[in-house]
């Protein structure tokens, strides 16, 4: 039996990377998928591949959001499923934080996906369940990610308050904290070659299982929180990092 039968489920940032390998998964496990993404172009290629609704939306924009949520609600009603997974990463050391960087930043990874849940709360079905894609960094405290993993460290606070808040409405909210994740998202930093195979290097070399992560093994966690299997789990983190967050810290 297929674990998320006749679901409707909404993917932020589906159109690639961990997205995109979950919406696979989520359509295989007999859900109708929604993927959202800011690149026309990108979420109408990944929206044709899987076969799947794809819809633009920056969720950066708060109208963007309100008009996303206008057209699932229209041609689906209520969903089962939200997975808040639209981030960005971008690297500096403090000393030299813009506030350009801390504003992309926690508009996105913070701001973006507190408002998704708010804005998708009213047409989330009793009993459905939200999973936010967060990050290892969160607690590791990584040289050049001040910002990102403070973005991230919110996300996970929210997390734990709103389970406590939205169980009386059955509905569960949990987070999925990935390690080094082989994905785009690194390639998307501006960094140069050399720059991204030094950082690369140095992560891999932390992963006690000395391997990168799926997108595919995300995806896997994701469905499980997302299923019915889940059904007693709430406020809950599940690291999925290699064992990364078990190893000493690296400075260099």
């Amino acid at each position: 039996m297929s674990l998320l039968n006749n679901k409707i489920a909404v993917i932020t940032g589906g159109n690639s990377g961990i997205g995109y390998s979950t919406a696979k998964k989520f359509k295989a496990e007999g859900a109708n998928v929604i993927i959202i993404g800011r690149s026309t172009e990108k979420v109408n290629l990944a929206a044709q591949e899987l076969g799947i609704k794809g819809i633009t939306a920056d969720v950066s924009e708060l109208s963007a959001i309100d008009n996303a949520v206008n057209q699932i609600e229209s041609e689906f009603g209520k969903i089962d499923i939200l997975f808040v997974n639209a981030g960005v990463f971008s690297p500096v050391p403090v000393g030299q934080i813009s506030e350009k960087t801390f504003d992309n930043l926690m508009d996105i990874n913070f701001k973006g996906a507190v408002f998704t849940i708010e804005k998708f709360l009213p047409i989330i079905n009793k009993g459905g369940n939200i999973i936010n894609l967060s990050s290892i960094n969160a607690y590791t405290g990584m040289p050049n990610t001040a910002v990102y993993s403070a973005s991230k460290a919110a996300l996970n606070a929210y997390t734990r308050t709103a389970a406590t808040e939205l169980a009386p409405a059955k509905i569960r909210i949990n987070v999925v904290n990935p390690g080094p994740i082989a994905t785009p998202i690194f390639g998307k930093t501006g960094m140069s070659e050399e720059q991204l195979k030094s950082l690369g290097d140095m992560m891999q070399n932390r992963i006690p299982l000395k391997r990168y992560g799926q997108p595919e093994e995300i995806a896997e966690m994701v469905t499980f929180l997302a299923s019915d299997k889940a059904s007693f789990i709430t406020g809950a983190e599940y690291n999925v990092d290699g064992g990364t967050n078990i190893n000493p810290l690296l400075l260099a």
